[in-house]
């Protein structure tokens, strides 16, 4: 189910903006909590608010997923895990980073329009929900495999393949 909010505000959203609409979300658990869902065969996911700045989504985790590497397709984007933990791999100068960042619940990971990474949850037993956000509206992502020269893209996903 989508819920749309009209606004006359045009404007993107900075990373730390969308933090803040993620940490605003988070804080209200009855916005969301009903609507987790868990699935074994690949990670959850349900656009949860969209307007032409900006849009949310609600991510379930199993242990073992992992969204493998991918970009935005240019638009900023934060997340923030509200239960478990997430791992994120990034991806600097082509090189993936050698140490992950670990974001736990109640913490926000705010980036920009570049940003290439791989989100995985690799508790081995702990189920993670996360709020993601993005401006403008994610309108395309590619992905990209992990080879010994570095990161090649696969594919490219638009709107109608989420």
């Amino acid at each position: 189910m989508h819920i749309t909010i009209t606004t006359a505000e045009r404007e993107l959203l900075t990373p730390q903006q969308l933090a803040d609409e993620v940490r605003r979300l988070t804080a209200n658990p009855a916005e969301w909590v009903t609507r987790v869902r868990l699935d074994p065969e690949g990670r959850w996911y349900e656009q949860i608010r969209v307007n032409d700045a900006y849009e949310l989504w609600l991510i379930s985790w199993l242990p073992g997923q992992s969204t493998g590497f991918h970009d935005h397709g240019g638009a900023n984007g934060a997340f923030g895990v509200m239960w478990g933990q997430l791992d994120e791999y990034t991806v600097s100068r082509g090189q993936v980073s050698s140490r992950a960042n670990l974001v736990t619940a109640g913490k926000v990971r705010p980036f920009g329009p570049h940003h290439v990474h791989d989100v995985r949850n690799t508790s081995a037993g702990a189920v993670a929900v996360s709020v993601h956000a993005y401006s403008p509206p994610l309108s395309a992502m590619t992905r990209y495999d992990l080879t010994p020269g570095g990161l090649k893209p696969l594919r490219t996903e638009g709107a109608d393949d989420w």
